[in-house]
């Protein structure tokens, strides 16, 4: 159910951003909200700052999906933007990995994708016009050393929205992937010190992206500066993924 219950705004463009409670997409809906946008987030366990039309929402169901689109779209009007940012990881070595930990991470990563971009294709579609862009990684084209399952749903996210752009096109919506790499997020403080200085010592600039360097090419992506894009994969990773 939707957390905030503020008056229905008027002006501004209505943005989704899921798994917006925090990290990349959390400094996301802060950008889009300074722009002047109405910005609603979808959030599993803890809820954002206040400021947002937040609902929660398990976007493994499409159930729940399909509800918070409707809060949404009664709130604000349908999403025109969409930001696709929800994920999970479980990582294991494969011969340690159990077929459900890799089915819940490309559940999560990329069937949630598919949940959100069919839902939220109904209204751009009436409306000729829409953004949708999907956080990818890096390890979705360099592969990475136990996280086989999440490297596969990120990798799947490419094909997923490159068939997108190719489907609607043509009704003036543009679909495309923000490759991270190692950003100073929740996600990467679980891990330990000794990995965290491998993973940065990798990166040519030598150093972890901050979630509002992601969160400002998403941005772009939504712009009007961006129509033309689509299709594409934006790596932003200092360097890491060069020549993938």
């Amino acid at each position: 159910m939707p957390e905030d219950s503020s008056m229905p705004q008027s002006s501004g463009r209505v943005v989704l951003i899921t798994g917006g409670s925090r990290g990349i997409g959390l400094a996301t809906a802060q950008r889009f909200a300074a722009l002047g946008d109405r910005v609603a987030v979808t959030y599993n366990s803890s809820p954002p700052p206040d400021g947002f039309f937040a609902v929660k929402c398990d976007v493994t169901s499409s159930v729940e999906v399909d509800a918070a689109f409707t809060a949404i779209e009664k709130h604000f009007g349908p999403v025109e933007i969409l930001v696709s940012n929800a994920g999970m990881t479980k990582d294991m070595l494969i011969l340690r990995m159990s077929e459900s930990d890799f089915a819940d991470v490309i559940d999560a990563n990329l069937t949630a994708a598919y949940r959100v971009a069919k839902r939220a294709a109904q209204g751009m579609l009436k409306a000729r016009k829409g953004r949708m862009i999907f956080v990818s990684s890096v390890v979705g084209m360099l592969g990475s050393a136990g996280q086989a399952n999440y490297s596969a749903s990120k990798s799947g996210l490419i094909g997923l929205t490159r068939s997108i752009a190719r489907e609607l096109g043509s009704r003036t919506i543009t679909a495309n992937v923000v490759a991270p790499g190692p950003v100073a997020t929740d996600m990467l403080a679980a891990l330990s010190e000794d990995r965290v200085s491998a993973l940065t010592d990798a990166v040519p600039l030598g150093r972890l992206a901050s979630p509002e360097e992601i969160a400002g090419t998403i941005v772009f992506l939504a712009s009007p500066d961006a129509a033309y894009i689509t299709g594409a994969v934006i790596p932003v990773d200092g360097g890491l993924g060069m020549g993938h």
